[in-house]
């Protein structure tokens, strides 16, 4: 009799313990292996964490916005792969279906998706500090503060009034949590990667160094948004240059009456004291009044070559302009443009 309910205990305890060992094998499957991220949805999901984010930081925000179903599952499978007490920060891509083990690996890898950084149409240091930092972790004013910290630029080889030409405005990608120190490094990598030897050569030709060009092509910009017509215009600015003729580029005037919605410039604007005043100081301004797009560049660097030294809006407002060799050529087609300015009750 004893025999028998010994058996039966270990029959029982035997039964009991293959039972609980499947019920814990199905719940460690469970938790690794079936879907939890996303369940119900198609599309990926974007997570940002953030530097000197926590892990309860990253699990609330998962399960706050819905991206996992499970929380207590994906808690214990981040403890168990060690990414509780190793989060990294960055921008993350997380699939639809995807897994606890597949989503730890992920987010424990550190392996980013990067975000594609552009930039263009900036007028001031403001400006680029905004857009250049839109969709990324540091802040305007922290970008900003770089721009305007004379020190940290002179180490790129700038200065206040020139470091807005080491930005060239293009699209990169860059990972989102980047520091504004290594963004301004990464700038000025791809500063160096468009300043070839043949562009630097070509410059050398112009008798410009690479800030010269940088702040001419702000103003050759400035004047026409028509890419085909730049390497005229440029080439305007390029004879005046040689022949000690004063610029007087209107878009540096409004560059220096800080009023970028100004729309005709008066001769009361060309009194102005600054040294962006190009109609009062001859030679470039100190530095560019915009940040040249890179068909700009090239169109200083690859400016036609004629006779032309002025240059008049058309009056059809068309974009394009009106060339003359001559002042009294010149004036003709100011007149026409100023007559339709007046037509167009434009002051």
């Amino acid at each position: 009799m004893f025999k028998d309910n010994k058996t039966k205990y270990y029959l029982i305890a035997v039964v009991t313990f293959s039972v609980l060992l499947t019920s814990l094998s199905f719940y460690f499957y469970q938790a690794f292996f079936s879907p939890n991220a996303l369940t119900d949805k198609e599309d990926s999901y974007t997570l940002k964490i953030p530097s000197n984010a926590t892990f309860q930081m990253v699990s609330d925000s998962l399960y706050q916005n819905e991206v996992i179903h499970d929380l207590i599952t994906f808690s214990f499978v981040a403890k168990v792969l060690g990414y509780q007490e190793a989060v990294k920060p960055g921008l993350y891509t997380i699939p639809a279906k995807m897994s606890n083990l597949n989503l730890v690996r992920l987010l424990r890898s550190g392996r980013q998706t990067p975000v594609k950084l552009t930039f263009n149409n900036v007028r001031t240091k403001e400006d680029l500090a905004e857009k250049i930092t839109k969709n990324l972790e540091i802040s305007p004013e922290t970008f900003l503060a770089l721009l305007k910290d004379s020190a940290y630029i002179r180490k790129f080889g700038f200065e206040e009034e020139t470091v807005m030409g080491m930005f060239i405005p293009n699209t990169y990608e860059i990972w989102w949590n980047t520091s504004a120190e290594n963004l301004f490094d990464r700038m000025y990598k791809e500063y160096g990667n468009f300043w070839t030897e043949a562009r630097l050569q070509k410059a050398k030709n112009l008798g410009l160094t690479q800030n010269e060009v940088s702040a001419l092509a702000s103003i050759v910009q400035a004047e026409t948004q028509k890419a085909d017509e730049r390497p005229k215009v440029a080439g305007v600015y390029l004879n005046r240059l040689r022949i000690n003729m004063a610029l007087q580029a209107d878009p540096t005037l409004v560059f220096a009456v800080g009023d970028f919605n100004l729309k005709r410039v008066l001769n009361v604007h060309k009194e102005i004291d600054s040294p962006y005043n190009t109609y009062k100081y001859p030679g470039l301004p100190p530095g560019p009044i915009n940040l040249p797009e890179i068909s700009a560049l090239e169109a200083v660097l690859n400016y036609e070559d004629h006779d032309y030294l002025y240059f008049c809006a058309k009056e059809d407002f068309s974009g394009y302009h009106a060339f003359a060799k001559d002042y009294n050529e010149h004036m003709n087609n100011a007149r026409r443009y100023q007559a339709a300015l007046n037509r167009s009750k434009i002051y």
